[in-house]
């Protein structure tokens, strides 16, 4: 035998209020939360600016690498084997600074942060 169908009725009264449909053209409000704006993207001349004033011995160091290196190819077509061998010692030099420079700042940076 077939049961018979009873129609379902809600029992909700009419009086309740009904949740609004999910706007999908606005962020959703989740309580206790407020929004950060964006940040703005920085330019590279801002981003080499602020890294500079971090850890100004690394802009250092790389001139000096690049000085040395410049004048002593110079002195080497030059003919001047010795102040090109003083230059390239004087490169060398520049390196390790700027590569100590970098391992300074990443530390100072890292403690900073915490």
């Amino acid at each position: 035998m077939a049961a018979a169908a009873t129609p379902f009725v809600s029992e909700q009264s009419p009086t309740t209020t009904q949740q609004p449909m999910l706007d999908i053209s606005k962020p959703p409000v989740i309580e206790g939360f407020t929004p950060l704006s964006r940040p703005r993207e920085e330019t590279f001349q801002e981003k080499f600016m602020r890294k500079s004033k971090e850890n100004p011995f690394v802009p250092i160091g790389c001139l000096g690498t690049a000085g040395a290196l410049m004048y002593g190819l110079r002195a080497f077509k030059q003919g001047k084997t010795r102040q090109s061998q003083l230059l390239m010692r004087g490169r060398i030099f520049a390196q390790g600074f700027t590569v100590v420079a970098v391992i300074f700042g990443v530390f100072t940076t890292a403690l900073r942060k915490d």
